[in-house]
């Protein structure tokens, strides 16, 4: 039943149109069993509004987004398949008939087998059994199939199958002779000369009574003899092994050989060889060319065996080829026998004993082989008919699983022409009457395009040509066969025919230029979110929060890697396991902590092993803790890398069977959605299927499916189908909510894998609510999952991200170390991105990847020492230091190589780290392994507090006491997360701060904080540093002040080492121009960048004083400079600058106010009695009471007062000056004293000099600092 509706939904503005096209039919399988399904198209909206609707009336909806009409074209790919299967299952019964199989017999083996499909499943029975019910008329479905052939026309697309089938059908439909199945058989008739009804209604046998019956007769075997080890015999050999037959082997190839006898098998040189003194004799080449060389060629086999010995020839050989071989094994009048027993399996069952057998042959031949086809087979049938009855059955299931191939490639082609989504498509067909059990295992090697042989093309050029031959021995057209079979010899002779047979689809690939090659399609992400329906109403985050208070289950989160901590805070993080540490954790009962295992660096083996020993420490730990009950989740990869399903199997075998296994990879931060089973990986504006990023392309865990369900199949081998997969969808968590969400879980069958569909972080709290009250239920769940699970598990809201500030972090002025060892292609672009924004403050070290992991150990001790020798020097001079793996990617030929080189790229990061000795800022690791090793082997951590994020996303730490570095930042940077700037947004706000102090700043505080600070005059390298020592020393901010005459012996050196000294300083540091006399000196000054300059027209007349320092004020105002100047004149001499005494004036209230209003100043240099240099044996005589008055005026003007001279001022005197408003003194004649006086000590070299003077200067500085007040002020 195929219905088609159309859906029109108005908006509320009554003017926009949404339109939806759907069909709307009975799912086919098991899952479905009948119940309604749709398939649906329209844009993304439409489809939004129309989805609640199809959601409720049908158990499963299928989305085609674009335009309408995917519906129609879904249904000719339907029943161009439906057609195809139709003829060719009765090309099939026809064959069987001929042969003198009885029709019912061969339904019941192929109906279990892979020539299977829907329609022989569900029509032939109507056929052989005459059913004359109507299910639907011939006729209007070959007007149906008439339809398909014409699109293909318009299209210009070849059909060839379906073109055949279409005739063969429509001769059916001109016999008129009854309902469909009566014109299908009646068709039959003519062609074969019998009738199918009346061979159907002769006696039946059951072949696997018949199978029971011979085994229980069968005769003991001692000695087999096995010719032919490749792929299938090899497994069928050494699985006779181990079931405790003796075994003697042969091969051509001799490497086969070997291999067998390593197994315990014994091997033979010879066929003749193997078969002397054998009880049987198996047959596993490749063909009958083969068979006839082995038996009767040169040394052959025929001639060794001894009398009364059985032959099991197992090849897919033609059943002509077969009956000759048995009259010919005859006329060596030997007693030998043979039994024709075709296998069918594959590799893997091979190996393990579980194939299928279709035996036949005389009685006793099959009780002398009974015990050995029961030991290689799950199902064996024994034919009546002798030999060749059970190559025919299987030449009719190769007839059947070719055709279906070639009908699949077909399809899928077609349904790419039409512009269908294959992925979608496949998934539909697979519940439809066009199904086929080659069509759901051959497609998905289609869509993923990947033709790695698991059964080679050229096969069914043989087995076809096998059917071929026959049909032409019988004198029976087989049409629909002999097209399939020349699609296959197209494919060969294109050069295919050692791919997988899948490859087929190749031959319309290169005829029509169409790609079947399923990816996911990538979306446009806006479009998807939008059209989900509204989040559920009602934050259960709350609810969560309330659980844990009332103890809910402690979530133990297993961490693969570090970076799963990149939604939580203040939760600890364990990187060691030891039984006393977890009592000691649960002792807490904390909501919720991280075990950091590092696994994903781990081969598969080791990974297993310490998931296993982590959870007996935890049963242990739990049990020595009264009341604790707890959830293992397996934090893996958002981007679905990791060792999956080994670890979850690891703790399933410690901590027994559990309810189900929770599959979550959804992560906000990181952009992964899960929409539709599919996992998406946001890329600006698009949504990227997972399966096609770079991540899945990972040289360790790379898979194909984005489509979460078939990723579980992929990774667990096929162990667990996509079929039953439990999904819980976004409708669900936003329509039904937590309730719905427990009920889903309590209902599911124990053991059951469950994904988790997510687009938001409501929905994973939606999804955690519910799964708290089914624990509280009494149901375990193991849950494998990305970072956002956690967070909503627990009832964590995210907050800002960490800053410096937040950590208490100020004066810490070493640079910051930054490790980089992730090598994904996002890395290499935030790299790339640091770099060119963060150059000028970034040191970069790029040490070679294949010095550490391809040359000799010199090598690589060499590139060691030079990147850690090199990260000292920088990070002491207070530069961000990366240390990063050089770019090109180096890998290994297989999985377990590329861990390796990983790890040796990876241990020496931590041997680099572990060799630098100076305290970073902060450590910046970038990729999981490098973060873990850094932090656990580097560091020596073993627990750490997760603070919170340094970017969404990004995980920041604080290591343990006992670390080499304990409480400094670490922040664990995941390979996989933000955009191309993300790292060095990190790094900015992270990087020791420029300082941007300014003089003005540096007063003001000093006016609010009552002290003065200390404007100190350099002339050189130990000046600036004497005063920036002082200052760091007395944590007092300070002013390197440079005197004209200083700036003319300096130049721009000095005035650079002055700003380099300042911005590297830990505390204020600003630069001060001092007495800036002329007009053209002051213009250069001014470019030079100072932060403060003092204008001097102290020697000009009062107006002209006025005029010139105005217009310097305004320039230096432009450019954020404080402005001092100077009215009145202080005596005495600075710098080879003398003032006479009778030069000297004192500064005049009045003419101050009309000064400072007139210039715009910020700083008055007063004179009230003070002088440059020495004061007089009689000391200073300051006028204190004017230094009031000038102070209560500039107070009003919020100018700040400064008083030159400050040398030799008795200390009382300075302190009174302070409290009268001074708030920066010049000093310069005492630290100049104190260099002079460390020169007339005689020192044995030029260092010793410098260090003596500027120790000399710093006693000083710091003196005048503490009396100055401003130590401890910074």
């Amino acid at each position: 039943m195929i219905n088609k509706w159309t859906f029109i939904c108005l908006a509320e503005t009554g003017q926009t149109i949404f339109l939806v096209d759907v069909h709307v039919s009975r799912g086919t399988s098991e899952a479905l069993q009948g119940k309604l399904m749709a398939t649906c198209s329209g844009n993304p909206q439409a489809i939004a509004r129309a989805q609640p609707v199809l959601s409720a009336m049908c158990e499963k909806v299928y989305i085609f987004y674009g335009a309408v009409g995917a519906g129609s074209k879904v249904k000719m790919v339907d029943e161009l398949l439906e057609g195809i299967h139709l003829a060719v299952s009765m090309e099939a019964i026809l064959l069987g008939c001929q042969a003198g199989i009885h029709p019912w017999t061969l339904y019941d083996i192929i109906s279990n087998a892979a020539g299977s499909s829907w329609v022989f499943k569900n029509e032939v029975p109507r056929i052989l059994a005459g059913d004359h019910s109507q299910q639907y008329s011939l006729d209007t479905f070959v007007q149906n199939l008439r339809s398909v052939l014409d699109m293909a026309k318009l299209l210009t697309f070849p059909l060839p199958l379906l073109a055949a089938a279409h005739q063969q059908l429509l001769y059916g439909c001109s016999r008129q002779e009854g309902d469909e199945a009566i014109m299908l058989a009646k068709t039959s008739e003519t062609i074969l000369g019998m009738s199918i009804l009346d061979a159907s209604n002769k006696e039946r046998y059951s072949p696997d009574k018949l199978a029971d019956e011979i085994i229980a007769a069968s005769n003991p075997v001692k000695r087999i003899g096995f010719i032919g080890l490749g792929a299938m015999g090899f497994g069928m050999a050494t699985h006779l092994l181990k079931s405790n037959f003796s075994v003697l082997g042969y091969d051509v190839y001799k490497p086969s050989l070997s291999r067998f006898e390593k197994a315990g098998g014994m091997v033979g040189y010879s066929p003749a060889e193997v078969a002397k003194n054998v009880d049987v004799l198996i047959l596993m080449v490749t063909n009958e060319n083969q068979a006839e060389s082995v038996l009767y060629g040169d040394l052959g086999a025929v001639s060794a065996l001894s009398s009364g010995a059985s032959i099991i020839l197992s090849s897919t050989v033609s059943p002509g080829f077969i009956a000759r071989l048995e009259r010919r094994i005859e006329d060596e009048q030997k007693d030998l026998k043979l039994v024709d027993g075709p296998v069918s399996g594959g590799v893997v069952k091979a190996s393990l004993g579980t194939l299928t057998i279709i035996a036949s042959g005389t009685d006793e031949a099959l009780k002398c082989t009974g015990s050995v086809l029961s030991a290689l087979s799950e199902k064996l049938f024994i034919l009546k008919g002798g030999c060749g009855a059970g190559s025919c059955i299987k030449m009719v299931n190769q007839l059947l699983a070719g055709v279906h191939i070639v009908s699949a490639a077909e399809a899928m082609a077609f349904g790419a022409r039409l512009g269908l989504d294959t992925r979608i498509l496949f998934e539909v067909i697979m519940e439809t009457r066009g199904g086929s059990w080659m069509f759901g295992n051959r497609v998905p090697h289609m869509l993923d395009s990947d033709y790695t042989p698991h059964s080679a093309l050229d096969i069914f050029v043989k087995d076809l040509g096998i059917v071929s031959h026959e049909c032409s021995f019988r004198k029976i057209p087989l049409h629909i066969s002999t097209v399939a079979h020349q699609q296959f010899l197209s494919g060969s002779a294109a050069g295919w025919g050692r791919l997988d047979d899948a490859a087929v689809v190749k031959v319309y690939e290169t005829l029509t230029g169409v790609r079947v090659e399923g990816k996911c399609q990538d979306l446009k992400k806006e479009d998807i979110l939008n059209s989900l329906p509204s989040e559920w109403p009602r934050d259960p985050i709350l609810d969560i929060q309330i659980h844990d208070k009332n103890g809910s289950k402690i979530l133990v989160v297993l961490d693969d890697d570090p970076t799963g901590t990149q939604t939580v805070h203040n939760i600890e993080v364990l990187t060691e396991w030891k039984v006393e540490s977890l009592i000691e954790q649960f002792s807490k009962r904390p909501s919720c902590f991280f075990i950091l295992t590092n696994s994903r660096s781990l081969s598969s083996e080791k990974a297993i092993e310490l998931t296993k020993d982590i959870c007996r420490n935890l049963e242990s730990a739990a049990k020595s803790v009264k009341n604790i009950e707890y959830t293992v989740v397996l934090r893996g990869d958002s981007t679905l890398r990791g060792h999956f399903p080994e670890e979850a199997d690891a703790a399933v075998s410690v901590l027994g069977e559990l309810d189900a296994w929770i599959i979550c990879p959804f992560f906000l931060q990181g952009g992964r959605y899960t929409v539709e089973d599919v996992h998406y990986v946001a890329d600006g504006d698009r949504l990227i299927p997972a399966g096609e990023t770079e991540f899945a392309k990972d040289a360790s865990f790379g898979y194909k499916s984005s489509n979460l369900c078939k990723w579980i199949e992929e990774k667990t081998k096929g162990r667990v189908p996509s079929s039953s997969v439990a999904s819980i969808s976004i409708q669900l968590l936003r329509t039904e909510g937590p309730s719905a969400v427990s009920d889903y879980l309590c209902n599911l069958q124990k053991g059951s894998m469950c994904i988790v569909n997510s687009a938001s972080e409501r929905d994973m709290a939606v999804f955690a609510a519910g799964m708290i009250q089914a624990e509280l239920k009494g149901k375990r769940f193991l849950c494998r999952t990305a970072a956002s699970f956690v967070s909503a598990r627990i009832g964590i809201k995210p907050k800002a991200p960490i800053i410096p500030r937040d950590l208490g972090i100020v004066n810490e002025r070493n640079g910051g170390l930054i490790v980089v060892g992730s090598y994904v292609p996002k890395t290499t672009k935030q790299v790339e991105e640091l770099k060119a924004q963060r150059g000028h403050n970034l040191k970069s070290i790029e040490i070679s990847v294949n010095k550490l992991s391809m040359k000799s150990s010199e090598d690589r001790e060499e590139e060691i020492i030079r990147a850690a020798e090199l990260a000292d020097v920088f990070l002491k001079a207070r530069k961000d230091t990366l240390i990063v793996t050089s770019r090109e990617l180096i890998t290994g030929s297989s999985p377990s190589e590329n861990l390796d080189i990983n790890f040796k790229v990876s241990s020496a990061l931590v041997e680099i780290v572990k060799r630098i000795k100076t305290r970073p800022r902060y450590i910046l690791a970038k990729g999981g392994i490098t973060s873990s090793d850094i932090a656990t082997k580097a560091l020596g951590a073993q627990r750490a507090m997760v603070v919170g994020q340094a970017l969404a996303g990004v995980p920041l730490w604080q290591l343990g006491p006992e670390s080499r570095h304990p409480d400094v930042p670490y922040i664990v940077f995941p390979g996989n997360v933000g955009d191309n700037a993300a790292m060095a947004e990190v790094v900015k706000n992270w990087a020791s701060p420029v300082r941007t102090s300014s003089t003005k700043e540096l007063l003001l505080n000093a006016e609010k904080g009552g002290y003065a600070v200390g404007a100190f005059n350099v002339y050189n390298l130990e000046g600036v540093q004497a005063v920036v020592a002082a200052a760091e020393e007395e944590n007092s901010p300070a002013i390197l002040q440079i005197h004209p005459s200083a700036l003319k012996q300096g130049g721009v050196p000095l005035v650079a080492c002055c700003f380099s000294a300042a911005e590297q300083a830990n505390v204020p540091i600003t630069v001060h121009f001092d007495h800036g006399s002329s007009n053209q000196e002051l213009m250069e000054v001014l470019e030079l960048g100072f932060h403060s300059v003092m204008v001097d027209g102290s020697h000009l007349p009062f107006k002209q004083n006025i005029a010139y320092t105005k217009c310097i004020s305004y320039l230096a105002h432009s450019k954020k400079m404080l402005v001092e100047a100077e009215l009145g004149r202080l005596s005495g001499t600075e710098d080879d600058l003398t003032v006479e005494d009778f030069e000297a004036s004192l500064t005049d209230v009045i003419q101050a106010r009309e000064f400072i209003d007139e210039t715009g100043i910020d700083a008055l240099a007063v004179c009230i009695g003070n002088i440059h240099g020495t004061y007089p044996p009689s000391g200073p005589n300051l006028k204190l009471n004017l230094l009031k008055s000038l102070h209560a005026m500039s107070s009003e003007k919020g100018v700040i007062l400064v008083l030159h001279g400050a040398s030799g001022l008795p200390e009382e005197t300075i302190k009174e000056c302070i409290k009268l408003g001074v708030r920066k003194f010049n000093v310069n004649t005492e630290v100049r004293k104190a260099y002079m006086e460390s020169l007339r000590n005689p020192k044995k070299d030029l260092v010793h000099v410098m260090a003596s003077a500027k120790e000399a200067m710093k006693a000083v500085v710091a003196d005048k600092m503490r009396l100055f007040g401003s130590a401890g002020k910074a």
